[in-house]
This record gives structure tokens, sequence and C-alpha cells, in this order.
């Protein structure tokens, strides 16, 4: 094969692969509007009580104290933050959220 076959040969593969790519024109760089994920939303503590009637905010604790629901404890020592999983809070108590 000579020289000139093989650059042939490769403009060739050059062509069928950019075909093939096919690159979109870049458009401006956009902020997206933050998307906010309702199955991963969290409530304190304070939040979870005030969301059901007749719930309170020792019956949250207890709940998340037994692992009945599913939780986060945010820091260490007496002033940890609990946040709760609203989804998972809901069904718990069998609440259509």
């Amino acid at each position: 094969m000579t020289f000139t076959q093989k650059k042939e040969l490769i403009t060739q593969i050059t062509e069928l692969l950019e075909q093939l790519i096919e690159v979109e024109p870049v458009a401006p760089a956009t902020t997206p509007e933050p998307s906010v994920d309702k199955t991963l939303e969290m409530l304190t503590v304070k939040e979870c009580a005030a969301l059901v009637d007749g719930l309170s905010e020792h019956t949250v604790r207890q709940l998340c104290a037994q692992d009945k629901v599913a939780h986060v404890r945010a820091g260490a020592g007496r002033n940890v933050k609990i946040l709760v999983s609203k989804v998972s809070l809901l069904k718990y108590l069998g609440i259509a959220g």
C-alpha cells in the first residue's frame, strides 16, 4: 500500500467517524433551574410535628430512635439536629403524601 493510498484511507475513515459523531453546535452555557426532588424532602422534628395533627416532637424522636422512619442525624452530642424523610414519615403513619 502506497503512502497516497494510506492517506486516502485515513481521510475516508475520518469522514465516516465525523458522520457517526455528528457533533451538535454548543449552545451558550446557561444555568439550569435547580430541581427539587420531592422524594428527598427532609424535615426537622418540629416541622414533622407541625405537619401532622396530633403528632408530638417526642413521638417523632421516638420513631427515629426505633428506626421506624428514615432519618439523618446532623451533628453529635446533645445538640444534634434530626432530619426526617417526609415520605418515610407519611408512609409510616399511613397518610398519602
